[in-house]
This record gives structure tokens, sequence and C-alpha cells, in this order.
């Protein structure tokens, strides 16, 4: 781990990340990809140094309330964030200045938050969002090793559910010759019907894949799945949307 300086956490768009990297070694991780330009080792997290002093000066210069949005490119809830608490500090920020929260995580680390979460949808919005892929607890471990189980992930969602805080189930990727089962999905979904969920999302049934993301996931294809990548070559080749066969 290690510090940097930014001059803003905040883009325009509303999209908030306060770290560089992951630790969750999930297999699929298209934020590996070499066009977001992270030139330090994946693993070796990036924190943004004072983010949630930076956040308060720019939510304070902004002229009208709006919808912050973090976890789509790096998970807010890695674990150095046990320690830094960097996450809850700018959730205390965002709640401060009235402003609204969707917030995306794979860890049930997200529970610690949910005084936050509540707070924030009192005086705006919030709306709490997880990853589900397999409905398998030992296959979840296989494609996403470090993160909170699927079973972990819905008591998130049950527990915003009991609070009043609504939930987005992000379905994806369903991976080609993975998880992409009937099984699979219909089990995500009766989970997502068990928690009240209030959307799912969904791309279609595959992944996308480029440099730096691919070359991962093949490693971790012949580590894990031995045969599957060679599959994915000769079905897909190159393609960035490499699309199931299941795909309807």
């Amino acid at each position: 781990m290690h510090y940097a300086d930014y001059k803003s956490v905040l883009l325009a768009n509303g999209t908030m990340n306060l770290y560089r990297g992951c630790l969750h070694g999930c297999i699929y991780c298209d934020s590996r990809s070499v066009c977001y330009r992270i030139n330090h080792p994946f693993e070796d997290i990036e924190v943004k140094r004072n983010a949630d002093v930076i956040l308060d000066d720019q939510l304070r210069r902004r002229r009208k309330k709006a919808m912050i949005h973090t976890g789509s490119m790096c998970d807010p809830y890695i674990p150095p964030e046990d320690e830094l608490r960097l996450t809850r500090k700018c959730l205390r920020v965002i709640a401060r200045h009235g402003f609204g929260l969707t917030i995306l995580s794979k860890s049930d680390r997200m529970l610690r938050d949910m005084d936050l979460f509540e707070e924030i949808h009192r005086k705006q919005k919030c709306v709490v969002q997880t990853t589900l892929t397999t409905y398998d607890e030992a296959l979840c471990r296989r494609i996403e090793p470090n993160v909170s189980g699927t079973a972990a992930r819905v008591e998130i969602l049950k527990e915003c559910q009991r609070r009043g805080v609504p939930t987005v189930v992000w379905l994806s990727p369903i991976l080609p010759f993975i998880n992409d089962t009937e099984e699979n999905v219909k089990g995500l979904l009766d989970y997502c019907v068990e928690a009240g969920v209030h959307g799912i999302v969904n791309f279609g049934f595959g992944v996308t894949m480029r440099e730096g993301d691919r070359e991962y996931f093949y490693a971790q294809l012949d580590r894990l799945f031995p045969g599957v990548k060679q599959r994915y070559i000769d079905t897909y080749g190159l393609r960035y949307e490499c699309e199931s066969p299941n795909n309807a």
C-alpha cells in the first residue's frame, strides 16, 4: 500500500474512487486493463491522501445536490479500509452536505456503515449495490477468492431491506463455460427475490476482455479450469465482447 496526492477525488459526473488497485483477486477484473493506467502493481493499493478533506471542499463548491457513485472502478471496501476508514470518512462528508449516494461493493464490510447509508437515505437518497455472480459458494471462491461469499453479500441486501435502504444487484459477469448455467442464474434470482432488491443490472451473458485484463484472466483459467482458456481462444480470438453461447 502507498499514498498519492490528488487535487480531486470526485469527477464531474459524480464518480468517486478513493483507492486504485484491488485485493479481491476476481479472475475477470476489468480494472486490470491497461487503458486505466494503473502504473503500479495492481495489488499495491494506492490510497488517495486526505480524500475526505478534498471531497469536503469539492462538495462545498457544488451548486446543486446530486448522486455520488463509488465502487465501479475500485471497490471502496478493500481490506485497507478496516484501518484507514477512508470510505466511512467520505460517507460522513456526503451525509453532512446532503448529497445522495450509490455505492457498489462485494464486501460485507458495508455492514459497518449501515448507519450512514440510513442517514444519507433520510436526507437525500442512498442505493446500496452488490455484485452476485455465482450461486455455488465453492465456485464463487474460485473466481472471486478474496471477497465475501455470495450468501454473505445477500445478507447485506437483507439488512438494507430491514432498514428501508433500496438495493440493486449487478448480475455480472456471467462467464462463458463457467457460470452461464440455468441453475446458477435461477439460484441468484431466487436470492434477489428473497432479499427484496429494487433492481437487477445485467449486460447479457458474457464477459469483456482487453489488454491487461485478458492476460490475467487466461492465467487464472489455466490454473483453475484446465482447458477452458483454449475454448475462449477458439471461440472469441481477441474480441472485446465475449458473449456466452447461452445468451438469450
